[in-house]
């Protein structure tokens, strides 16, 4: 449960993560990034700050946080890389596990991720594997990150044959978010994390699912009090489930709800892509499969549809999709067992249908179906079979 907390500035809000070697607090409030160095010194000390952030990132934050420890006498480097998710790479984690190397970064060093979700899944990556591992801050500028992706210790990079398949659990020390920043992302920037909070609603919480469709128009102009709400009852919500499933070997699987598909439409289209325009089209698909195998109520994915159009989302985007490409990577989606894709279900809106392992195997000709509503065309050969 979060809890309100009371220092030199305005109060900040903590909602606590707990892994099986302790806890982490996600902390959140407006102006919380000009307090970096306070926050660094209390829950990460160091003998130096290695500071990530991608191009764009580092100009508008990055050396303003670099700028603040130098002037509150802590010792901090700043490393960036290109931005984009292409820079999600094993040569942008090698360039920069090289670059900390050279810089004199050792095992007192702590790693402080500064940006999006590209940011804090490479960044935490480095940290994870960097002399065995080092600790890592999360420091997330964008609504993704703050909503979802800095929260549960998962890093890693894209590989060829699919998205996020190389990676480490890897909690951080604390995840320090202000919200206000988000003001200075376009509206369309802010709605790719929305779609997980969205989805943060649809699989535990119809309450909540129903409030972000009511504050829409203020989360979708930048609005801090109704950002920070949000903020918290994802960070809230995915906690929870964190904690009961730190190494997703069961109940975690449905945070990867509208992710089976969604990652299918990132990797087959070259990540042109975003993320959380990929997830919003997952998650309406997802609910149609469920519908059409009878385990989710009918008009769920209606409602899932109207939910996200308030963000300019749900549609399946508008790209050429190859049959065989989308099978090929649902076919390796972490959840996938013997080649097999599985999906996470819901029941109805607020409740995730519980199956064996929190997700659904479905039969071959559903799958065709599926794929058929990405690409518009068959997966079938001549012989009637699905092509993999």
């Amino acid at each position: 449960m979060k809890r309100r907390l009371h220092s030199a500035g305005d109060a900040v809000w903590a909602v606590p993560v707990r892994t099986s070697t302790g806890s982490y607090p996600v902390l959140a409030g407006a102006g919380l990034l000009a307090r970096i160095p306070e926050f660094l010194e209390e829950y990460a000390p160091a003998h130096r700050y290695a500071v990530i952030s991608d191009d764009l990132v580092a100009s508008l934050y990055g050396k303003d946080v670099v700028d603040a420890c130098t002037f509150a006498g802590l010792e901090a480097n700043l490393f960036t890389f290109p931005r984009g998710e292409a820079s999600k790479s094993r040569e942008q984690w090698s360039a920069l596990t090289d670059a900390l190397l050279r810089a004199g970064i050792r095992r007192d060093g702590v790693v402080v991720a500064v940006g999006g979700g590209v940011t804090g899944d490479l960044a935490g990556f480095v940290a994870a594997t960097f002399l065995r591992g080092i600790p890592v801050v999360q420091v997330p500028t964008s609504t993704v990150a703050m909503i979802d992706a800095s929260v549960g210790g998962k890093t890693g990079v894209d590989v060829e044959e699919g998205k996020n398949l190389v990676g480490a659990f890897h909690s951080p020390r604390v995840v320090v978010a202000d919200p206000a920043v988000v003001r200075t992302l376009p509206p369309e920037e802010r709605a790719q994390g929305l779609a997980e909070a969205v989805k943060h609603g649809a699989i535990l919480d119809a309450a909540y699912f129903d409030d972000l469709c009511e504050a829409a128009g203020r989360l979708m102009a930048g609005d801090t009090d109704a950002t920070m709400a949000a903020v918290l009852r994802s960070v809230e919500l995915k906690a929870r489930v964190v904690t009961e499933d730190e190494r997703e070997s069961g109940v975690r699987q449905i945070l990867n709800f509208g992710h089976t598909v969604g990652h299918a439409i990132e990797a087959a289209s070259g990540y042109t892509v975003s993320h959380g325009t990929a997830v919003a089209a997952g998650m309406v698909l997802e609910a149609r499969l469920g519908e059409h195998v009878g385990v989710t109520e009918v008009g769920t994915s209606a409602r899932l549809t109207e939910a996200l159009a308030c963000f300019g989302l749900g549609a399946v985007p508008d790209v050429r999709f190859d049959a065989a490409e989308v099978l090929q990577y649902l076919g390796v989606d972490k959840k996938a067992r013997q080649g097999r894709p599985r999906f996470v279900l819901l029941r109805s809106i607020g409740v995730v249908h519980e199956a064996d392992g929190w997700s659904s195997e479905v039969w071959p000709d559903e799958i065709e179906d599926l794929v058929q509503e990405v690409t518009g065309t068959s997966a079938r050969r001549g012989d009637g079979s699905i092509s993999h």
